[in-house]
């Protein structure tokens, strides 16, 4: 499969009670992504368009289709600093 555009990649970050707690506690934010998208495409996405380093991520597809992206950010980067930036917190 071909490489998404970094553009394409991430549609918008997701929040809900539970996507505060992620970001309070376990430093990681939630995207809803591109469904075609791989994890390097959005790893590579998230540090060109946010300027953060990943150090993990996990995706699943949803029932209705949406795939999302949890993304951990290294200890060095703060899910809240991002999730302020965007409007989100």
């Amino acid at each position: 499969m071909g490489r998404v555009k970094t553009q394409e990649v991430i549609r918008y970050p997701l929040i809900s009670e539970d996507t505060v707690t992620l970001i309070e506690k376990e430093n990681k934010i939630t995207f809803i992504v591109n469904p075609k998208a791989r994890k390097k495409d959005i790893e590579r996405a998230v540090r060109e368009l946010y300027e953060v380093d990943v150090e993990s991520i996990n995706t699943l597809v949803t029932l209705d289709g949406r795939k999302k992206a949890y993304v951990k950010f290294k200890p060095e980067f703060k899910a809240a600093d991002l999730a302020v930036r965007l409007g989100i917190l």
